[in-house]
């Protein structure tokens, strides 16, 4: 099975009269991007009204050349120098596939589900999860070091989360989550 290609928008403001500061600091930001492996795309849409939200979408060939743009001293970098014109922390929302082309390109807040059903789903994950790893793999790690012990329990449980389970639980799930 190949990955499918993930789409990321992302919603920021500008700073009270920095807006073509804002701009040309996210399209420099674009042009650095380009360099890094599976990067495709990027644009930037301005707000409807004044002082309203940006909204950036980034596409990447797959989660891994995104995460390892994520990783990046170079958008670090650019992180900081956007950080000087616009306002709040950026939100960010991930897109996978079918449904980047087929979703509204302006996310609503609205449609960010409630913490406590995203909390709720988490949970569900993770307890299983924990529980069999708990139950047929530490018992083979109890000559590690404690440290060591849990150390590969949590990688193990966030992988499986990541990549198995929490992508599994939002598609049969997501109705309603979406409720």
């Amino acid at each position: 099975m190949s990955e499918q290609a993930v789409f990321r928008v992302v919603r920021r403001s500008a700073k009270p009269g920095c807006a073509q500061a804002y701009e040309a600091l996210v399209r420099a930001m674009f042009e650095s991007a380009r360099a890094f492996p599976g990067y495709q795309s990027a644009e930037l849409i301005p707000p409807h009204e004044p002082d309203g939200e940006y909204q950036i979408i980034q596409r990447f060939a797959t989660m891994a050349d995104l995460e390892c743009w994520n990783a990046s001293s170079e958008r670090a970098d650019w992180m900081e120098k956007i950080s000087h014109v616009a306002e709040g922390d950026p939100q960010y929302r991930l897109l996978h596939g079918l449904e980047a082309w087929f979703g509204p390109v302006v996310v609503a807040p609205s449609k960010i589900p409630p913490r406590w059903r995203m909390t709720l789903v988490s949970w569900l994950g993770i307890f299983p999860t924990v529980a069999l790893l708990l139950s047929y793999v530490s018992p083979r790690l109890k000559t590690l070091p404690f440290l060591l012990q849990v150390a590969i329990i949590t990688g193990l449980v966030a992988i499986l989360m990541s990549y198995v389970i929490m992508p599994r639980l939002s598609r049969w799930l997501g109705w309603w989550l979406r409720k």
